[in-house]
């Protein structure tokens, strides 16, 4: 990410302080993850101290200070998705694209969270992809929905 397109996102919201959040969010967005060089940016754009920007990026479990890759895979381990074999679907994902939790892929294709609960408890085991929603998935469907990934 370039320094202009940081200085957009900052210009954005007026280079106030109180938009450090909304800000690291843009910039996520916009990167998939916040580079040490962007935060050093915002910290000295909005005069907040570097190590307050950090605290704040590594507090909040949306923020990512690690690249990820270009398809986010979040799996269900909650009970009810558990129970209904969640960690079959961790083991096809590991299988298939050769990460655990917390990892991405050496191509940077995919990055995996486990989370504990997604609200489709009735539709468990369930995975995102990107936002999209996957449930009731055995070894064969999950292989298949990430086969399928573009």
């Amino acid at each position: 990410m370039t320094q202009d397109k940081i200085d957009q996102i900052i210009d954005k919201f007026e280079a106030k302080p109180r938009a450090l959040i909304m800000i690291l969010m843009d910039i996520q967005h916009h990167n998939r993850w916040l580079p040490k060089e962007a935060l050093e940016r915002v910290s000295e754009r909005l005069g907040v101290p570097l190590a307050k920007v950090q605290q704040i990026a590594a507090f909040y479990k949306t923020f990512s200070l690690v690249p990820k890759g270009d398809h986010e895979l979040h799996v269900c381990t909650g009970t009810s998705c558990h129970l209904r074999g969640a960690q079959k679907v961790l083991d096809t994902v590991y299988e298939v694209a050769g990460i655990r939790p917390g990892e991405t892929d050496s191509e940077s294709k995919f990055s995996l969270t486990a989370v504990n609960c997604m609200g489709a408890c009735s539709l468990g085991p369930v995975m995102m992809v990107d936002g999209q929603y996957h449930g009731r998935l055995a070894p064969s469907k999950t292989e298949d929905v990430l086969k399928n990934v573009k």
